[in-house]
C-alpha cells in the first residue's frame, strides 16, 4: 500500500493522508529492524515530526552500518539527508546526497543513484537553485529510465523537472 497520494506541484512534497500515516506509525511501534526504522523515519518526516525523524534516522544509519548491506546503508543515508533537508540544513543534505549518488553510480546501482539525485534536486529546489535542481532531476530521470522505474517514479521526476522549469522562468522574469 502506498501512502503517497501524489506530489504538490509547487513544493514537490508528498501528499499523504496524515491519519493513515499515524495509524501505520502506531502499527510499527518500536520495532528495531532496519525496514521498520526506515519506514518510521519517512512517516515521522511526512508528519512534520522532524526532531523524532532525525533521531530515528541517525539510528537507522547506525543499524545499516552494523548489520546491513552497502545498499541498505546508502538508502538509510539518503533518507537521513531528506530529514536534514526538512530541517533546513541544505548544505549538509546536499553533501550527503552527493556522496551517496556518486557511490551508487560507481557501483552501478542506478535506482539508488536516481533516488539520491531526485532528493538532491529537491534540496536545490528548496534552496532556490532551480538550475541545479533541474540538472539533478534530469539525471534522476535518465537513471530511472535506465533502471526500468515504475510509471509513478517517472511521473514524479517529470513533475519535478516541470516545477524547476516554472520556478526558473519566474525567477528570470522577476530579475
Amino acid at each position: 500500500m502506498s501512502y503517497i497520494k501524489g506530489y504538490d506541484p509547487d513544493t514537490l512534497r508528498e501528499k499523504v493522508d496524515p491519519r493513515q500515516c499515524k495509524e501505520r506509525l502506531d502499527e510499527i511501534g518500536d520495532q528495531r529492524s532496519l525496514p521498520a526504522l526506515l519506514e518510521r523515519v519517512w512517516l515521522l518526516k511526512v508528519l512534520d515530526r522532524s526532531e523524532d525523524a532525525l533521531v530515528i534516522s541517525e539510528q537507522s544509519v547506525r543499524v545499516a552500518r552494523m548489520a546491513g548491506t552497502r545498499k541498505d546503508l546508502l538508502r538509510a543515508r539518503i533518507l537521513h539527508a531528506t530529514v536534514l533537508q526538512s530541517r533546513g540544513a541544505y548544505a549538509a543534505a546536499e553533501q550527503e546526497l552527493t556522496t551517496c549518488a556518486e557511490e551508487a553510480e560507481g557501483q552501478g546501482w542506478a535506482s539508488i543513484a536516481a533516488f539520491a539525485y531526485q532528493h538532491r534536486g529537491k534540496v536545490n529546489f528548496d534552496d532556490g537553485d532551480f538550475e541545479s535542481a533541474r540538472k539533478d532531476f534530469k539525471r534522476a530521470l535518465f537513471l530511472r529510465q535506465e533502471s526500468g522505474a515504475t510509471e509513478d517514479q517517472l511521473e514524479s521526476t517529470l513533475l519535478a523537472i516541470d516545477a524547476a522549469d516554472r520556478r526558473r522562468a519566474a525567477a528570470s522574469v522577476a530579475s
